[in-house]
Formats: C-alpha cells, sequence, structure tokens
C-alpha cells in the first residue's frame, strides 16, 4: 500500500506487498523488495537497492549523495540486503568512484536512531549500531559486530567479527574480531565473552580465544613473534583463532591494543 501523499518515482521499481508511508519520496531508479515497509517522511535516493521484509522508520534518509569533497554527481549506489531494521532518522550514503562506487549492507542487521553510515561502508550480517553511532567512510565490518551508542569510527578502520564496541569510544584503529574495546580513543579490554557466550561458541573456542589474547597482547612478545607462536601450537587448527591472527596481519591501518 502507498499512501495518498507518498511520492514514487515511475521509475521506481516496487514489488509486492511494499508499504510506503505518509509524504515519503521514492526517487527513479530505487528498487524495494517484497514485504519492506517504509515510514512516513521517509527519503529514498535514486541508486538505492533495498532486499525484502526491511523496516524504515520516519525521517530516515537512505541513499544521499556522499559527504565527500571528490564527489561530483557521479551516479552510484546503495545496496542493502533483507530484513534490515533501520529506526528514526538513520542515514546511509552512496558511495563514490574512488571507493568502488556501492555502499553495501547485508541481512538482519539493526540500526538505531541517529546512527549514520558514510560511503563505500561495507557491512555485513547481524550487525548492531545503536543510537547515534557514526560510520565514517570506506569501513569495512564484519558479522556480528556491536557497535554502541554516539561511537564513531575513523574512516578505512575495520571491525572484526563479534566484537563489541563500547558506547561513547573513539575508533582509529582497526578492531580484531571477538575483541572487547571502549575508550575516548578505543584500546582493548579482553575477549568478548559475554557475547561470544550469548552466540552459542563453545567453551573450547572462547578458551582458545582467551589464550590467543594473552599471547599477543600481554606475553611482551613483538606482534610478529606471538603469531609465529599461536601458528605453532595446537589452537591455531581452530577457525577463530586463524580468523584473529590473520585479521591481524591484514591491518592498513593498525591493530588496537
Amino acid at each position: 500500500m502507498i499512501h495518498l501523499t507518498a511520492i514514487v518515482d515511475p521509475k521506481a521499481e516496487i514489488n509486492a506487498g511494499v508499504e510506503i508511508g505518509p509524504y515519503s519520496i521514492i526517487e527513479k531508479d530505487v528498487r524495494i523488495g517484497e514485504g519492506s515497509w517504509i515510514g512516513p517522511h521517509v527519503v529514498i535516493r535514486q541508486g538505492t537497492t533495498i532486499g525484502k521484509r526491511c523496516r524504515i522508520f520516519q525521517f530516515s534518509s537512505i541513499g544521499e549523495a556522499p559527504q565527500a569533497v571528490a564527489y561530483k554527481g557521479e551516479p552510484t549506489s546503495l545496496i542493502i540486503g533483507d530484513d534490515n531494521i533501520m529506526r528514526e532518522s538513520v542515514t546511509f550514503h552512496r558511495g563514490t568512484v574512488k571507493g568502488g562506487g556501492k555502499t553495501v549492507i547485508g541481512n538482519r542487521n539493526f540500526f538505531m536512531a541517529y546512527s549514520h553510515v558514510a560511503h563505500d561502508c561495507q557491512i555485513g550480517h547481524q550487525v548492531v549500531l545503536a543510537n547515534g553511532a557514526t560510520l565514517a567512510g570506506h569501513i569495512l565490518i564484519e558479522d556480528d559486530a556491536v557497535i554502541g551508542g554516539l561511537a564513531a569510527v575513523h574512516q578505512f578502520c575495520r571491525i572484526g567479527a563479534h566484537a563489541f564496541i563500547s558506547g561513547l569510544t573513539g575508533v582509529v584503529l582497526d578492531i580484531p574480531p571477538y575483541m572487547l574495546a571502549a575508550g575516548s580513543r578505543a584500546k582493548l579490554f579482553g575477549l568478548n565473552a559475554v557475547g561470544l557466550k550469548r552466540q552459542k561458541f563453545s567453551e573450547e573456542t572462547i578458551r582458545a580465544l582467551k589464550t590467543a589474547y594473552r599471547i599477543i597482547y600481554r606475553s611482551g612478545l613483538t606482534l610478529e613473534k606471538a603469531i609465529k607462536k599461536l601458528e605453532e601450537s595446537e589452537i591455531y587448527r581452530i577457525p577463530e583463532v586463524e580468523h584473529l591472527l590473520r585479521f591481524i596481519q591484514q591491518t592498513k591501518r593498525g591493530i588496537c591494543r
């Protein structure tokens, strides 16, 4: 159902079962998947694709032009997967040509009120951005990460899978998978043990990750020697430990400690 006061461009693709609320604006070259709900006073700009069963609440701005000085109006896109929730006044921006042209968001993510996703971000599945959390451009967030309220993440940072970033945290370096970070400039405070237990990780895996954390961050070894020691250890056979090490080795901005 499309409300009489909504403005929907004839060149927008609106699939079956989509509801569009009062005073919302849907531009051309927008695609909205089956069963999605668009609340009142939502603006969805051209170049945006929205998957199935998404819910977008009032005053959200989806697919706006990127806030990038180098952007000159080129056609770029925002791609949103299925079953995402975007609460009040959420803002998502399209990509830039220099950044690959796409901002991409996976499935089953929860974006709380006033959260922001900038141009060229790549977000996985089941990620949570709490109220007012802000992502700068070119950020990668792996699956199941949680970004606390009013936290801010610097451009080009990576947030690993199942990481938890506390509210009011400023992130300027990569946050490794499975870790807990907090502080005005983020520091690690050990394993996100509570989150891993809630996600039904085995006790063996949690113990192995705790051991890996101690060797990397508390043993006094250089990072290179710590990684080598872990690669030669029994726990390296556990996929999560291997993922942690590979994430650290692939950093470009540097790893939070």
